[in-house]
């Protein structure tokens, strides 16, 4: 019996051992994908203009999971991600204009919108999807990083973004994607890309230009004539809409660089957060676990007749009790990790207040309402588009 409850205690104080040994790894190193870029200038008339869409900033599905979010900093980042994008698309040379653009622009040669699946300074995950203007599907896929320990320190790495990696995989995916396509379907989706432009605008001189299927393909059935003033009026307006898309440009780029310092700060401290955080929860569990286990363990071994017996049950009970109650202790440790995580979060928010830019005839204030603010301007053009027309 005795060599029975000695049995019992050896299998406890090896579970608890083993549960102990639990560790959370830590990433050292992240060796970055490079951007591919363009061995040959590529004619302008080749070029593909793309349309980086803000990013749905995956509020709405972070509230399903156990994932700690911060709906200001999520709604800074959907802002902040497609400008990194852009300005990595531009390295490549492998395109035309690049331009953040709101939700409602859907005439871009070539449009990527993504969600933001994750993102707490140690890992991003992006769900992205690459489609052109006529209606084609390039791809989706879904990219995830995880950010190397040495990422935010300043004297290792300057100037990198963390997530570089995935932003340069995008581009050399989009780039072999391009590669694929021949000049004349390439002039083929500009073309359309004009044509849906000015149908938007006037649906009763270009519709009959553009067929559309019920999968959302266009394809083009007759091109108006090169000296079509119809055609010339819409081009100019399209220009106009170019130079306000590109005042947005501004007001990203100003976005950008002002919250980039608190942003970055923010992503390092929640990675350190985010790691301690789960090594706390992860020694609460095992503590937890192996308390309960030698408590378990000292209850039968105190059960036995034989004084020796009774002697290690009960300080198998205390020394499992003690144990249960540090991984309470560990859990209350780990809330407050979670609650300084969002005391930064409201930081973050309070460096990215909305900015106001000056147009020629008008003062914008852009925030949350860009998108307004760009169907405001979409109908603003139908109206000089009417008033040059007669229509």
């Amino acid at each position: 019996m005795k060599h029975r409850y000695a049995l019992q205690l050896a299998l406890f104080s090896l579970l608890i051992g083993a549960l102990a040994a639990c560790s959370i790894h830590k990433v050292k190193s992240t060796n970055h994908v490079p951007v591919e870029r363009v061995s040959q200038e590529i004619p302008e008339h080749l070029l593909l203009d793309v349309g980086i869409q803000i990013f749905d900033p995956g509020i709405d599905d972070a509230a399903d999971s156990d994932d700690l979010v911060f709906p200001e900093v999520r709604r800074a980042e959907s802002r902040y991600m497609p400008v990194m994008l852009a300005e990595t698309l531009q390295s490549s040379a492998a395109w035309g204009a690049v331009r953040v653009v709101p939700a409602a622009n859907k005439n871009s040669d070539v449009t990527v919108r993504a969600k933001i699946v994750q993102s707490d300074g140690e890992q991003l995950e992006l769900a992205l999807e690459v489609l052109d203007i006529s209606g084609r599907e390039w791809f989706a896929r879904t990219y995830h990083e995880t950010a190397s320990h040495y990422a935010y320190n300043k004297r290792l790495v300057k100037d990198v973004d963390p997530f570089q990696g995935i932003y340069n995989q995008i581009a050399n995916d989009m780039l072999a994607f391009q590669r694929t396509l021949t000049d004349t379907e390439t002039r083929n989706l500009r073309t359309i890309a004009e044509l849906r432009f000015a149908r938007d605008f006037s649906p009763q001189a270009f519709s009959d230009h553009l067929q559309e299927t019920k999968d959302g393909r266009f394809a083009v059935m007759r091109l108006p004539a090169a000296d079509d003033p119809m055609l010339n009026r819409v081009r100019r307006i399209r220009e106009r809409d170019y130079l306000f898309v590109d005042t947005l440009q501004d007001y990203y780029g100003t976005f950008v660089r002002e919250m980039d310092g608190p942003y970055q700060t923010w992503r390092a401290e929640s990675y350190d957060a985010v790691i301690t955080q789960r090594e706390l929860e992860s020694q609460a569990t095992t503590r937890t676990i192996a308390g309960i286990a030698a408590i378990v363990g000292g209850i039968a071994a105190a059960g036995n007749n034989s004084g020796s017996g009774r002697v290690a049950g009960q300080v198998a009970v205390a020394a499992g009790g003690y144990m249960v109650k540090s991984g309470f202790d560990k859990r209350e440790e780990a809330k407050m990790h979670s609650d300084m995580l969002i005391e930064l979060g409201d930081s973050l928010e309070a460096a990215i207040e909305p900015q106001v830019i000056e147009l020629e005839d008008r003062t914008i204030t852009l925030s949350g309402t860009v998108e307004n603010q760009y169907d405001q301007w979409r109908e603003l053009l139908k109206e000089i588009y009417k008033a040059e027309t007669g229509l």
